[in-house]
């Protein structure tokens, strides 16, 4: 039988799908058009449908499916008794009521993605250790970390105010630019944070340790954190995976835009689940060159001893990808710059 919490999960895993309580229902949106409802008592779920094809859907199982109130006949919409559904044919309403309302580009590169490149060989100790060399050399780059885990008790817990308070100034300090409510505002990422931390039980498992089922459960956490409304905007993908790994430190392979786009082309919760995998694959290889050592012996012999593997993997990819293509934009400006200037007299 299928559940509100299915019809969550599933409309949340469906990209810009945002939740919105609206006269006391629960509805999904796409900006400002709603293609699945919950009655009050959240017995029925209406959602987007053909109106040409819905009397041939009620006609034929009409202990499931009925027709909206007259006054919405006009729209494309069907309701449904949500108890009388199973999963299976629930995925397909939802699905299907979600690519009536998305451009069909969204809709394609969602349900029919490319084939995934493959992906870069793991780099070894010594290409660890010369990334570590390099991130080492950035001021104060563990600074704004070691109070977070100060602040929290190494303990990051989203029931706390003031852990939020502190997450949302390291997610800041590292380029995220959340808006901090003004005074008298309602602080809508905190609220929005605290509720999806109680949705998500994650896994401290260390990454390379991390089994299927944990990775799809992280990748559902991030899909739904990523798409969490704060103002206008949603959190997105950045601020949703590094707050994952602030949570998770030991589990969490974080991203930012340069790398998720090279290396996977995509920020969906599919591709974060690649992503993982990914990690998982390079932090196994790490330690099977390490011949044994512990995490924690690896990590101080790579020159980071304060931070996971998780996280050397991600600085890693900051090296070589973000910060390598910034360096390039840098010298071909410089180079463009130098092209234009007349020659001195």
């Amino acid at each position: 039988m299928a559940t509100v919490d299915d019809v969550r999960r599933l409309a949340l895993s469906l990209p810009r799908t945002q939740e919105h309580l609206i006269r006391d229902r629960v509805k999904f949106r796409i900006g400002s058009i709603v293609y699945l409802a919950l009655s009050r008592d959240e017995s029925e779920l209406g959602f987007a449908f053909p109106k040409e094809e819905r009397a041939a859907l009620v006609a034929a199982e009409p202990a499931k499916f009925f027709l909206p109130r007259e006054s919405d006949l006009r729209f494309n919409w069907v309701e449904s008794r949500l108890g009388a559904l199973d999963p299976d044919e629930l995925t397909e309403l939802v699905t299907e009521a979600w690519r009536m309302v998305v451009p069909a580009k969204v809709a394609r590169a969602h349900l029919d993605p490319p084939a995934a490149a493959p992906l870069p060989p793991a780099p070894s100790l010594d290409e660890l250790r010369s990334a570590a060399a390099v991130f080492n050399g950035f001021a104060g780059v563990d600074r704004s970390w070691h109070a977070l885990r100060e602040e929290t008790g190494r303990a990051l817990d989203l029931s706390l105010a003031a852990h939020r308070t502190a997450l949302h100034r390291w997610l800041n300090s590292w380029g995220c630019r959340i808006r901090y409510p003004r005074e008298g505002e309602p602080d809508t990422f905190g609220a929005g944070l605290a509720a999806w931390g109680e949705r998500h039980t994650l896994a401290h498992t260390p990454l390379a340790r991390l089994t299927p089922r944990e990775i799809s459960r992280f990748a559902a956490a991030y899909e739904e954190l990523a798409a969490l409304p704060i103002g206008r905007r949603s959190l997105g993908p950045t601020a949703a995976s590094k707050a994952l790994y602030a949570l998770r430190p030991d589990s969490v392979m974080p991203w930012d835009a340069a790398i998720a786009q090279r290396l996977h082309g995509v920020r969906d919760g599919a591709a974060f689940a690649r992503h993982l995998e990914l990690g998982r694959a390079w932090a196994r290889a790490a330690l099977e060159e390490g011949g044994g050592l512990r995490e924690a012996d690896l990590c101080a012999g790579i020159g980071r001893p304060e931070v996971s593997l998780a996280k050397i993997l991600d600085e890693y990819l900051y090296i070589t990808i973000t910060h390598a293509a910034a360096a390039d934009a840098r010298k071909a400006a410089d180079t463009a710059q130098r092209g234009t200037t007349p020659p001195a007299p």
